[in-house]
This record gives C-alpha cells, structure tokens and sequence, in this order.
C-alpha cells in the first residue's frame, strides 16, 4: 500500500466554531465526531480534527486545493462576512486575490488565527 494522509489535528479556540467555519466555508457534510475532536471530513476522506488544546495556540498554515466554481462561492462567503483577506501570504495586498501559478488564490485566517490559502490549481 502507499503511503496517504489520513487526518490531522487542528488546534482550535473553540472547535465548534472552527469546524462550523471549514463546513460552511468548503460546503462540507458534518462527520461523525468523538472524544474531544469536531471533525470535518474532505472529499478524499481525510478528516480535519478540531481540538481545543490546553495550550497556547500556534499559527499553522493550511492549503486547500478548489476547483473555480467552489472558490468564487467561497471567496463570496468571505467577503460577505467581512473577512479579512489578501493576495499574498505576506499580506502586503489586502482584499484581493491572486493569479499565481495559472490559477487563482487567496489568504485569510481562520476563526483559530491559522493561515488558511484557497487555491484553483497546485503549484507543481
């Protein structure tokens, strides 16, 4: 068998919250949870596990790969809610989106502070 990734554990303020926004955001089913885990499950079945961790929360950054039609819906959301938002990771072009890489893209943060990217194609 290769080798696929499975899940990953996502620190969150309030976990609820957390996987609500992914959901809503990536138009995502609820999944099952359990424990101290909110999951979210993606199309390829890979769950993101939101946990509230007794610690201080350290900014990750995670991308998600969309196709066009998702991302404008998506990038709709975000403005609609007035999320901040921005064409670079530096976040040096605020409001907009991107071109890069023969697609398009855009940076936010979620309700945790984690870096999260929405891109239209991969970048190899």
């Amino acid at each position: 068998m290769t080798a696929t990734f499975n899940h990953t554990i996502i620190a969150a303020v309030d976990r609820d919250e957390s996987a609500r926004f992914f959901r809503d955001l990536l138009e995502l089913p609820e999944a099952p949870s359990w424990g101290v885990f909110t999951n979210v499950r993606l199309a390829d079945g890979v769950l993101l596990q939101f946990a509230e961790p007794p610690v201080e929360i350290q900014m990750q950054h995670y991308a998600f790969l969309v196709d066009d039609d998702l991302f404008d819906r998506a990038y709709r959301r975000l403005r609609d809610r007035g999320v901040e938002h921005w064409a670079d990771p530096q976040m040096r072009r605020p409001g907009e989106t991107n071109t890069e890489h023969g697609g398009r893209g855009v940076y936010f943060k979620d309700p945790a502070g984690h870096a999260i990217e929405l891109i239209t194609r991969p970048y190899l």
